[in-house]
């Protein structure tokens, strides 16, 4: 017993002088977060707060938990990796009994016991470091609730209730959400698209009155829910042509002890994040390229006999060779008819030598997630109609690429593909009208990328230093209405743009995308060429 506790007073000496060191971000990281967070102070309007909890630990099985993935905003602004946190971001200044602060972090405390077991944490001792105004423990926020009602509106994005309450934790991510809801009177049966639409009801005038109902008729259109709500019927049912006054004051009454808002802060940080900082394309860049060169290497290592399993293990291996901790996201690697398979993630078939294998993945490079898609023939070579299909779809992203410049859209880069794809698709006889190239090419073609795979953003004009993909593909599973020749080919090339002032940048291009230029690098020797491992007894 002495000597454990021994053990754990080293271990916590230890880490004191050692947190500094390994785990603090470094300064330019540091200067990023601090201008992030005053990026989003100066949007914010007077005398209000925003706020941000960490992401919830996520269990996997028993008594182990998944590896830890912060909340991508909180991350954003903060660089913080730790559960159980919470960040408050004034528009105006505070004052204490230390004098005036902009924003105040809740962090979990050091416990050289849990430490010994899970890592070190930095504390209270390491977010002082790290240049916030305020640092408390979580359990202040708990004990003694931050003020709300001071502000004139708290600002944060809705709850998603997926976090576990941990027996025996009184300061967990549930309780700290549990003060926080109690403090701003959440309603329990709170419903965040009628809030919206409620709130839109109450702000409409005149000049936007046609497109708020517009909206409004769209969204009840998809869900006709929400005319179980009586003022959204009552609005829908006055047909748009006059500002219903009434209903409008009556949506006043019902949000009257509404302090917070849900809407807006989404917003402010999807116009923040959709435009990458210098340090952001650094990043982003570096993860982009580990990707690139995994393809690379695959293309050259990929041999019949090979599984989709296997292949997946190239990719990441690279990713981790050059330093990229994870995958931005679930590798997908199907080969066959699992390429037509959009989001296929069991990557456990052996492929038919003739199968084409789509593989889409990203390396993820302290935070930033690259997201590139390459599709091999197995033999090293496309047969005709492969090549034919996969020749459609190079020349729909090559028209997306296009499309890809500054106030353009990712609606105006999915368009561009789908007229390609349409086009093609009918000149080989596999569909009859153009409309039905939605049966083999259904998902749009263009999504941001960052912390997020598909990043935050409010998806409006393409601003520059965006970042998105082009993407556009052809999945004909088995069994499909079309000649049978055509079945089990799925195709998809997907490339990570930079929109530049001076047109479209492929941050990707080093992963070969013609066919030709695929089948001369398949052709080339591999370092795993040679890497033969033992046969296992049984």
């Amino acid at each position: 017993m002495h000597k454990i506790i021994a053990l754990s007073s080293s271990l916590f000496l230890f880490s004191l002088s050692l947190f500094g060191q390994a785990v603090l971000p470094d300064k330019d990281a540091l200067a990023f977060h601090s201008d992030r967070r005053n990026a989003l102070r100066h949007a914010l309007p007077p005398n209000s707060v925003a706020v941000f909890f960490a992401n919830p630990i996520r269990n996997r099985a028993n008594d182990v938990d998944y590896v830890y993935h912060q909340d991508p905003n909180l991350f954003y602004l903060t660089g913080w990796t730790e559960p159980h946190a919470v960040l408050l971001v004034f528009s105006t200044p505070q004052m204490d009994e230390q004098g005036s602060y902009d924003e105040k972090i809740f962090v979990q405390e050091r416990d050289p016991r849990a430490e010994m077991w899970n890592g070190y944490r930095l504390g209270k001792e390491g977010a002082l470091q790290m240049g916030f105004d305020r640092v408390a423990l979580r359990k202040e926020f708990v004990d003694a609730p931050v003020d709300f009602d001071r502000f004139d509106q708290v600002f944060m994005f809705d709850f998603h209730d997926d976090e576990r309450k941990h027996p025996g934790q009184k300061y967990d991510l549930y309780q700290l959400k549990e003060t926080f809801k109690q403090t701003i009177r959440f309603p329990e049966d709170f419903d965040r698209r009628t809030y919206q639409i409620q709130q839109s009801i109450r702000k409409v005038t005149v000049d936007n009155l046609a497109a708020v109902y517009a909206q409004i008729e769209r969204q009840v259109q998809r869900d006709s829910t929400l005319l179980k709500d009586p003022l959204i019927e009552q609005f829908i049912l006055q047909g748009g042509t006059q500002v219903p006054e009434d209903v409008k004051m009556k949506s006043a009454f019902l949000l009257r002890d509404y302090f917070f808002d849900v809407s807006l802060l989404p917003r402010i940080m999807g116009d923040l994040r959709e435009v990458k900082t210098p340090f952001e394309k650094k990043r982003l860049k570096r993860a982009i390229e580990i990707s690139a060169i995994g393809q690379v290497e695959v293309m050259k290592a990929l041999r019949p006999g090979m599984s989709e399993r296997e292949v997946q293990g190239i990719h990441e291996y690279v990713f981790k060779k050059y330093g990229a901790a994870y995958e931005g996201y679930p590798s997908i690697v199907g080969a066959g008819n699992n390429g037509c398979v959009l989001h296929y993630i069991d990557n456990a078939k052996m492929p038919e030598t003739d199968d084409l294998i789509l593989m889409d993945l990203g390396a993820e490079y302290e935070g930033y997630t690259a997201d590139v898609t390459r599709t091999l023939p197995v033999a090293g070579t496309f047969t005709a109609e492969q090549r034919l299909i996969y020749q459609i779809v190079f020349e729909a992203q090559e028209a997306g690429i296009e499309k890809a410049v500054i106030g353009s859209s990712a609606t105006a880069v999915t368009k561009a593909t789908q007229a390609v794809v349409s086009a093609g698709l009918l000149k080989l006889g596999i569909i009859e009208k153009e409309e039905d190239f939605r049966r083999y090419f259904p998902h749009g073609a263009a999504h941001h990328i960052g912390l997020d795979v598909h990043d935050l953003s409010n998806y409006g004009p393409l601003p520059e230093d965006a970042i998105i993909t082009v993407e556009p593909g052809i999945y004909i599973p088995k069994d499909s209405p079309c000649d049978p020749k055509w079945w089990g080919i799925g195709i998809r090339i997907e490339d990570d743009i930079l929109i530049t002032k001076s047109g479209p940048v492929n941050l990707s291009a080093a992963a070969p995308r013609e066919w030709e230029a695929i089948e001369a690098m398949m052709a080339l020797p591999s370092a795993l060429d040679d890497f033969q491992l033992p046969k296992l007894s049984n």
